[in-house]
């Protein structure tokens, strides 16, 4: 699998941070805060792209990987006046993967951002290889290891400056990467050319993070559901 991605780098004091994201805009995949849970919508293209950061991701220890996500479009059915209307709170997050050793503080990811947000910011561009190897089948998981009480690979959550944060280990992020990929592939050619709604039973593919993948107790569920491009 290969994705084309920037590296920058930025320092604030004396620390130094590698940032990695997409070359180009994530057009067809959405990430929302309904308040309940978290809603991601992908189409075929941008959800096998999103999987594949996530296996970079659990490659790249030293690194933050973000997806700027708020800028897309909204996703069909989601109301993009999230914040003038209380019954629809869709809020749009960026999202951004920070494995556990890097000990980021996510209270300086608007420092970060911003730099990394300038014109002026040298940037690198690179396309980025992950063998097919690094995305586990269902059956090579050890689903009871996730529930004993020692289990270092769930994914923490932190919301700061309108991004979610979600640090954890190399496995935390390499083991939920197979449900955008699956998401992808499962998704009905069919909804690109016929009717679509929104959650609709007919197209409805969707996978669902939740405990044991997330930190049990901290946070919110993570459901990722297939939509047809509606970004051109």
């Amino acid at each position: 699998m290969h994705v084309k991605i920037i590296i920058q780098r930025v320092r604030l004091g004396a620390a130094e941070f590698r940032v990695i994201r997409p070359v180009k805009p994530l057009a067809n995949g959405a990430l929302y805060d309904t308040g309940s849970q978290y809603d991601m919508y992908v189409d075929r293209m941008d959800g096998r792209r999103i999987g594949a950061l996530w296996l970079l991701a659990a490659r790249s220890p030293r690194s933050l990987v973000y997806l700027p996500m708020r800028a897309t479009p909204p996703a069909p059915g989601i109301n993009p006046n999230w914040d003038k209307e209380e019954r629809c709170p869709d809020r749009p997050l960026d999202l951004v993967l920070v494995h556990h050793s890097l000990q980021f503080p996510p209270s300086r990811w608007k420092q970060v951002r911003k730099r990394i947000s300038a014109g002026s910011s040298p940037r690198e561009v690179r396309t980025a290889g992950v063998p097919d190897t690094d995305l586990p089948a269902d059956e090579e998981i050890d689903y009871r290891a996730l529930n004993y009480r020692e289990n270092k690979d769930a994914l923490h959550q932190h919301v700061h400056a309108e991004t979610l944060f979600l640090t954890g280990s190399a496995a935390a992020f390499r083991q939920p990467a197979r449900h955008f990929f699956a998401v992808a592939k499962e998704g009905p050619p069919a909804a690109a050319t016929s009717l679509y709604i929104s959650g609709a039973c007919n197209y409805h593919v969707c996978r669902l993070f939740y405990w044991p993948d997330l930190d049990p107790g901290r946070g919110q569920d993570i459901h990722v559901e297939y939509s047809p491009r509606w970004t051109a």
